[in-house]
């Protein structure tokens, strides 16, 4: 059955019937679909549209039709053009004419609208979810590693000494953010789209604000036109899912850097690695290097959405019918990424003691020594050439600043005295920076405690 059909006098070509369908993915909101039109048919007798027999007998068909198919008992015939013609025909063959009813004071378009609310709104609810888990899993990590010193980078040269807690402590606040643009998302698209109709509302008298509050929406949408074309949230989701991928591929290039022979500041879990067909001595970080690879296919998501949109006339034009295959593919990419990476980020082990030496070994204390000179009374610009001057000598020596002799030190200034050792030890260079987003230990230990109860209102 088509939910059209009457003007046509010839059947659609086969051709253009498979071209036009959609039963192969929006079959996916099935459970969408029966659920808006429930609510949908109990408002229609609410606003004395439907007798509440007809109602019950709908509702009751509709019920039947959702335990068969989660059940097994009846499969979605890839016959039907969508899913909301599949269950109406269905309907309509279980309960007869009454079943003709359901589709009064509705369109398809609001219903699409409607469907690919409910199932983004849901699937907003499940990512939400496991972006949770995730900061969870990095506060744990965090918190057993306030007193894991590590370099910090620029330009991915050691730059400074930090802690392995202020490192995930960064990563920690971009899914913080992830996390506020899902919950941000979620309000604003929270209107309910049906009882628009195609474009132009209907003479029904319907009951839009109670079919709203049926299916827990915060209102009706206030434009019908802009009903059944908005399709902004899909934008923002996707846009929101890139971000998200994105600050899990940084994650993973530096896992993956931290995991080769040179850095070994990780040693990933053999259940998230994988060797190679021929080197017996591998062991590769397939699943970091494939969470970083599937960012490109999310981002290509939101530029076909983009791309879709940006010619489209009001109302609704079937280019819209575009957005759901690689909405689909998104979510599913970036949930299974999130997954997986919060798995492997648990099960990784930490070399703690290579990554202080790495940190030792990379003049990251050269800023100390120059605020060293500071507090003695040499201006900064000074004390930084001297400083430079010291670094030129170390690697003329092959060693680092800890290991020069004091005499070394004053043959470049007489400013420095024995106290230079415990001004630039890795301990100090961390411990004395205690203002607030800095890594050193008093204020982590704060940083961990606010994400503590951070994750309690979530």
């Amino acid at each position: 059955m088509k939910l059209w059909g009457g003007r046509f006098t010839k059947e659609t070509n086969q051709l253009v019937h498979n071209f036009n369908a959609s039963l192969s993915f929006d079959q996916k909101f099935y459970k969408q679909d029966i659920k808006g039109s429930i609510a949908h048919v109990t408002m229609l007798a609410k606003s004395g549209i439907l007798t509440d027999d007809e109602k019950d007998k709908i509702i009751a068909g509709l019920e039947g039709i959702l335990k068969d198919i989660e059940s097994g008992d009846l499969l979605i015939n890839e016959s039907f053009e969508d899913i909301h013609s599949f269950v109406e025909s269905t309907l309509i063959d279980r309960i007869g004419d009454t079943g003709k009813k359901l589709h009064t004071g509705r369109s398809r378009n609001d219903q699409v609208a409607l469907d690919m609310k409910l199932y983004t709104r849901d699937e907003i609810v499940e990512i939400k979810a496991l972006v949770v888990t995730l900061l969870a899993e990095l506060n744990k990590l965090l918190g057993e590693n306030i007193d894991t010193i590590m370099p910090g980078f620029t330009h991915l040269q050691k730059a400074q000494p930090i802690t392995l807690a202020h490192h995930l402590g960064a990563y920690f606040e971009m899914f913080k953010r992830d996390y506020g643009r899902l919950c941000d998302i979620y309000d604003r698209m929270n209107y309910c789209p049906l009882g628009s109709g195609a474009l132009a509302g209907t003479t029904y008298p319907l009951d839009r604000e109670y079919t709203a509050s049926l299916l827990d929406f915060k209102a009706a949408t206030a434009n019908s036109m802009d009903s059944v074309s908005d399709r902004d949230y899909i934008i923002e989701l996707l846009s929101a899912l890139s971000t998200i991928m994105m600050h899990l591929s940084r994650f993973c290039e530096e896992i993956i850097i931290w995991n080769t022979n040179e850095y070994q500041f990780v040693e990933i879990d053999d259940a998230y690695s994988t060797g190679s067909s021929i080197m017996p001595q591998k062991k590769n970080p397939d699943i970091a290097e494939l969470i970083r690879g599937k960012t490109g296919r999310v981002y290509g998501s939101l530029i076909s959405i983009l791309t879709t949109m940006k010619g489209l006339p009001l109302a609704y034009n079937k280019d819209m019918q575009e957005d759901k295959e690689f909405t689909f593919d998104a979510i599913d990419t970036v949930k299974g990424c999130i997954s997986l990476f919060t798995g492997m980020i648990s099960t990784m082990k930490f070399n703690n003691e290579r990554m202080k030496s790495s940190a030792a070994n990379g003049f990251t204390n050269a800023t100390d020594a120059a605020d060293y000179l500071v507090n003695k009374g040499v201006p900064f610009r000074d004390a930084h050439g001297i400083i430079g001057k010291l670094v030129l000598y170390c690697i003329d020596k092959n060693c680092s600043l800890d290991d020069l002799s004091l005499e070394e030190y004053k043959a470049i200034s007489p400013v420095f005295e024995n106290d230079i050792y415990e001004s630039i030890s890795m301990e100090t260079c961390v411990s004395k920076r205690n203002t607030i987003g800095a890594p050193g230990q008093a204020v982590m230990k704060q940083v961990f405690k606010a994400n503590e109860e951070f994750l309690k209102t979530l």
